[in-house]
């Protein structure tokens, strides 16, 4: 058991001030891709949660690093798990037309990114 979870890193980001929805929808471009490649996607992307969920997956590809005393070769790391979850949101009230206040929802959100090795396949063949 020890040594399955000495392959896996992660890390967390919390209380991101964005909406979980805009989130989820940078997040579903990189699940599952190799982790490289998905610095790439994420670099290239116009989405302002790109740039976090950068940060992210670069800090989990260092704890990583940390964990294996090794550095990560391309093509040997992929994203296994990426989940979007909701944060506390903040409540406001806007002035609103004839006396009344329209209620204004500040959304933020956690996320999480998993990243394994990439499982090889030459012993299943031999």
């Amino acid at each position: 058991m020890k040594e399955e979870r000495k392959e896996v890193a992660f890390a967390k980001l919390t209380n991101i001030p964005s909406s979980p929805r805009k989130m989820r929808l940078v997040a579903d471009l990189v699940r599952g891709k190799e982790a490289f490649r998905a610095l790439g996607i994420l670099k290239f992307s116009n989405k302002e949660a790109a740039a976090q969920l950068e940060k992210l997956l670069r800090s989990a590809i260092a704890n990583w690093e940390a964990k294996n005393e090794r550095k990560a070769e391309s093509g040997e790391l992929y994203v296994s798990t990426i989940y979007v979850n909701c944060a506390p949101m903040l409540k406001r009230l806007r002035p609103a037309p004839q006396g009344r206040g329209y209620r204004i929802r500040k959304r933020a959100n956690h996320v999480t990114i998993i990243v394994d090795t990439i499982p090889n396949d030459n012993n299943s063949k031999a």
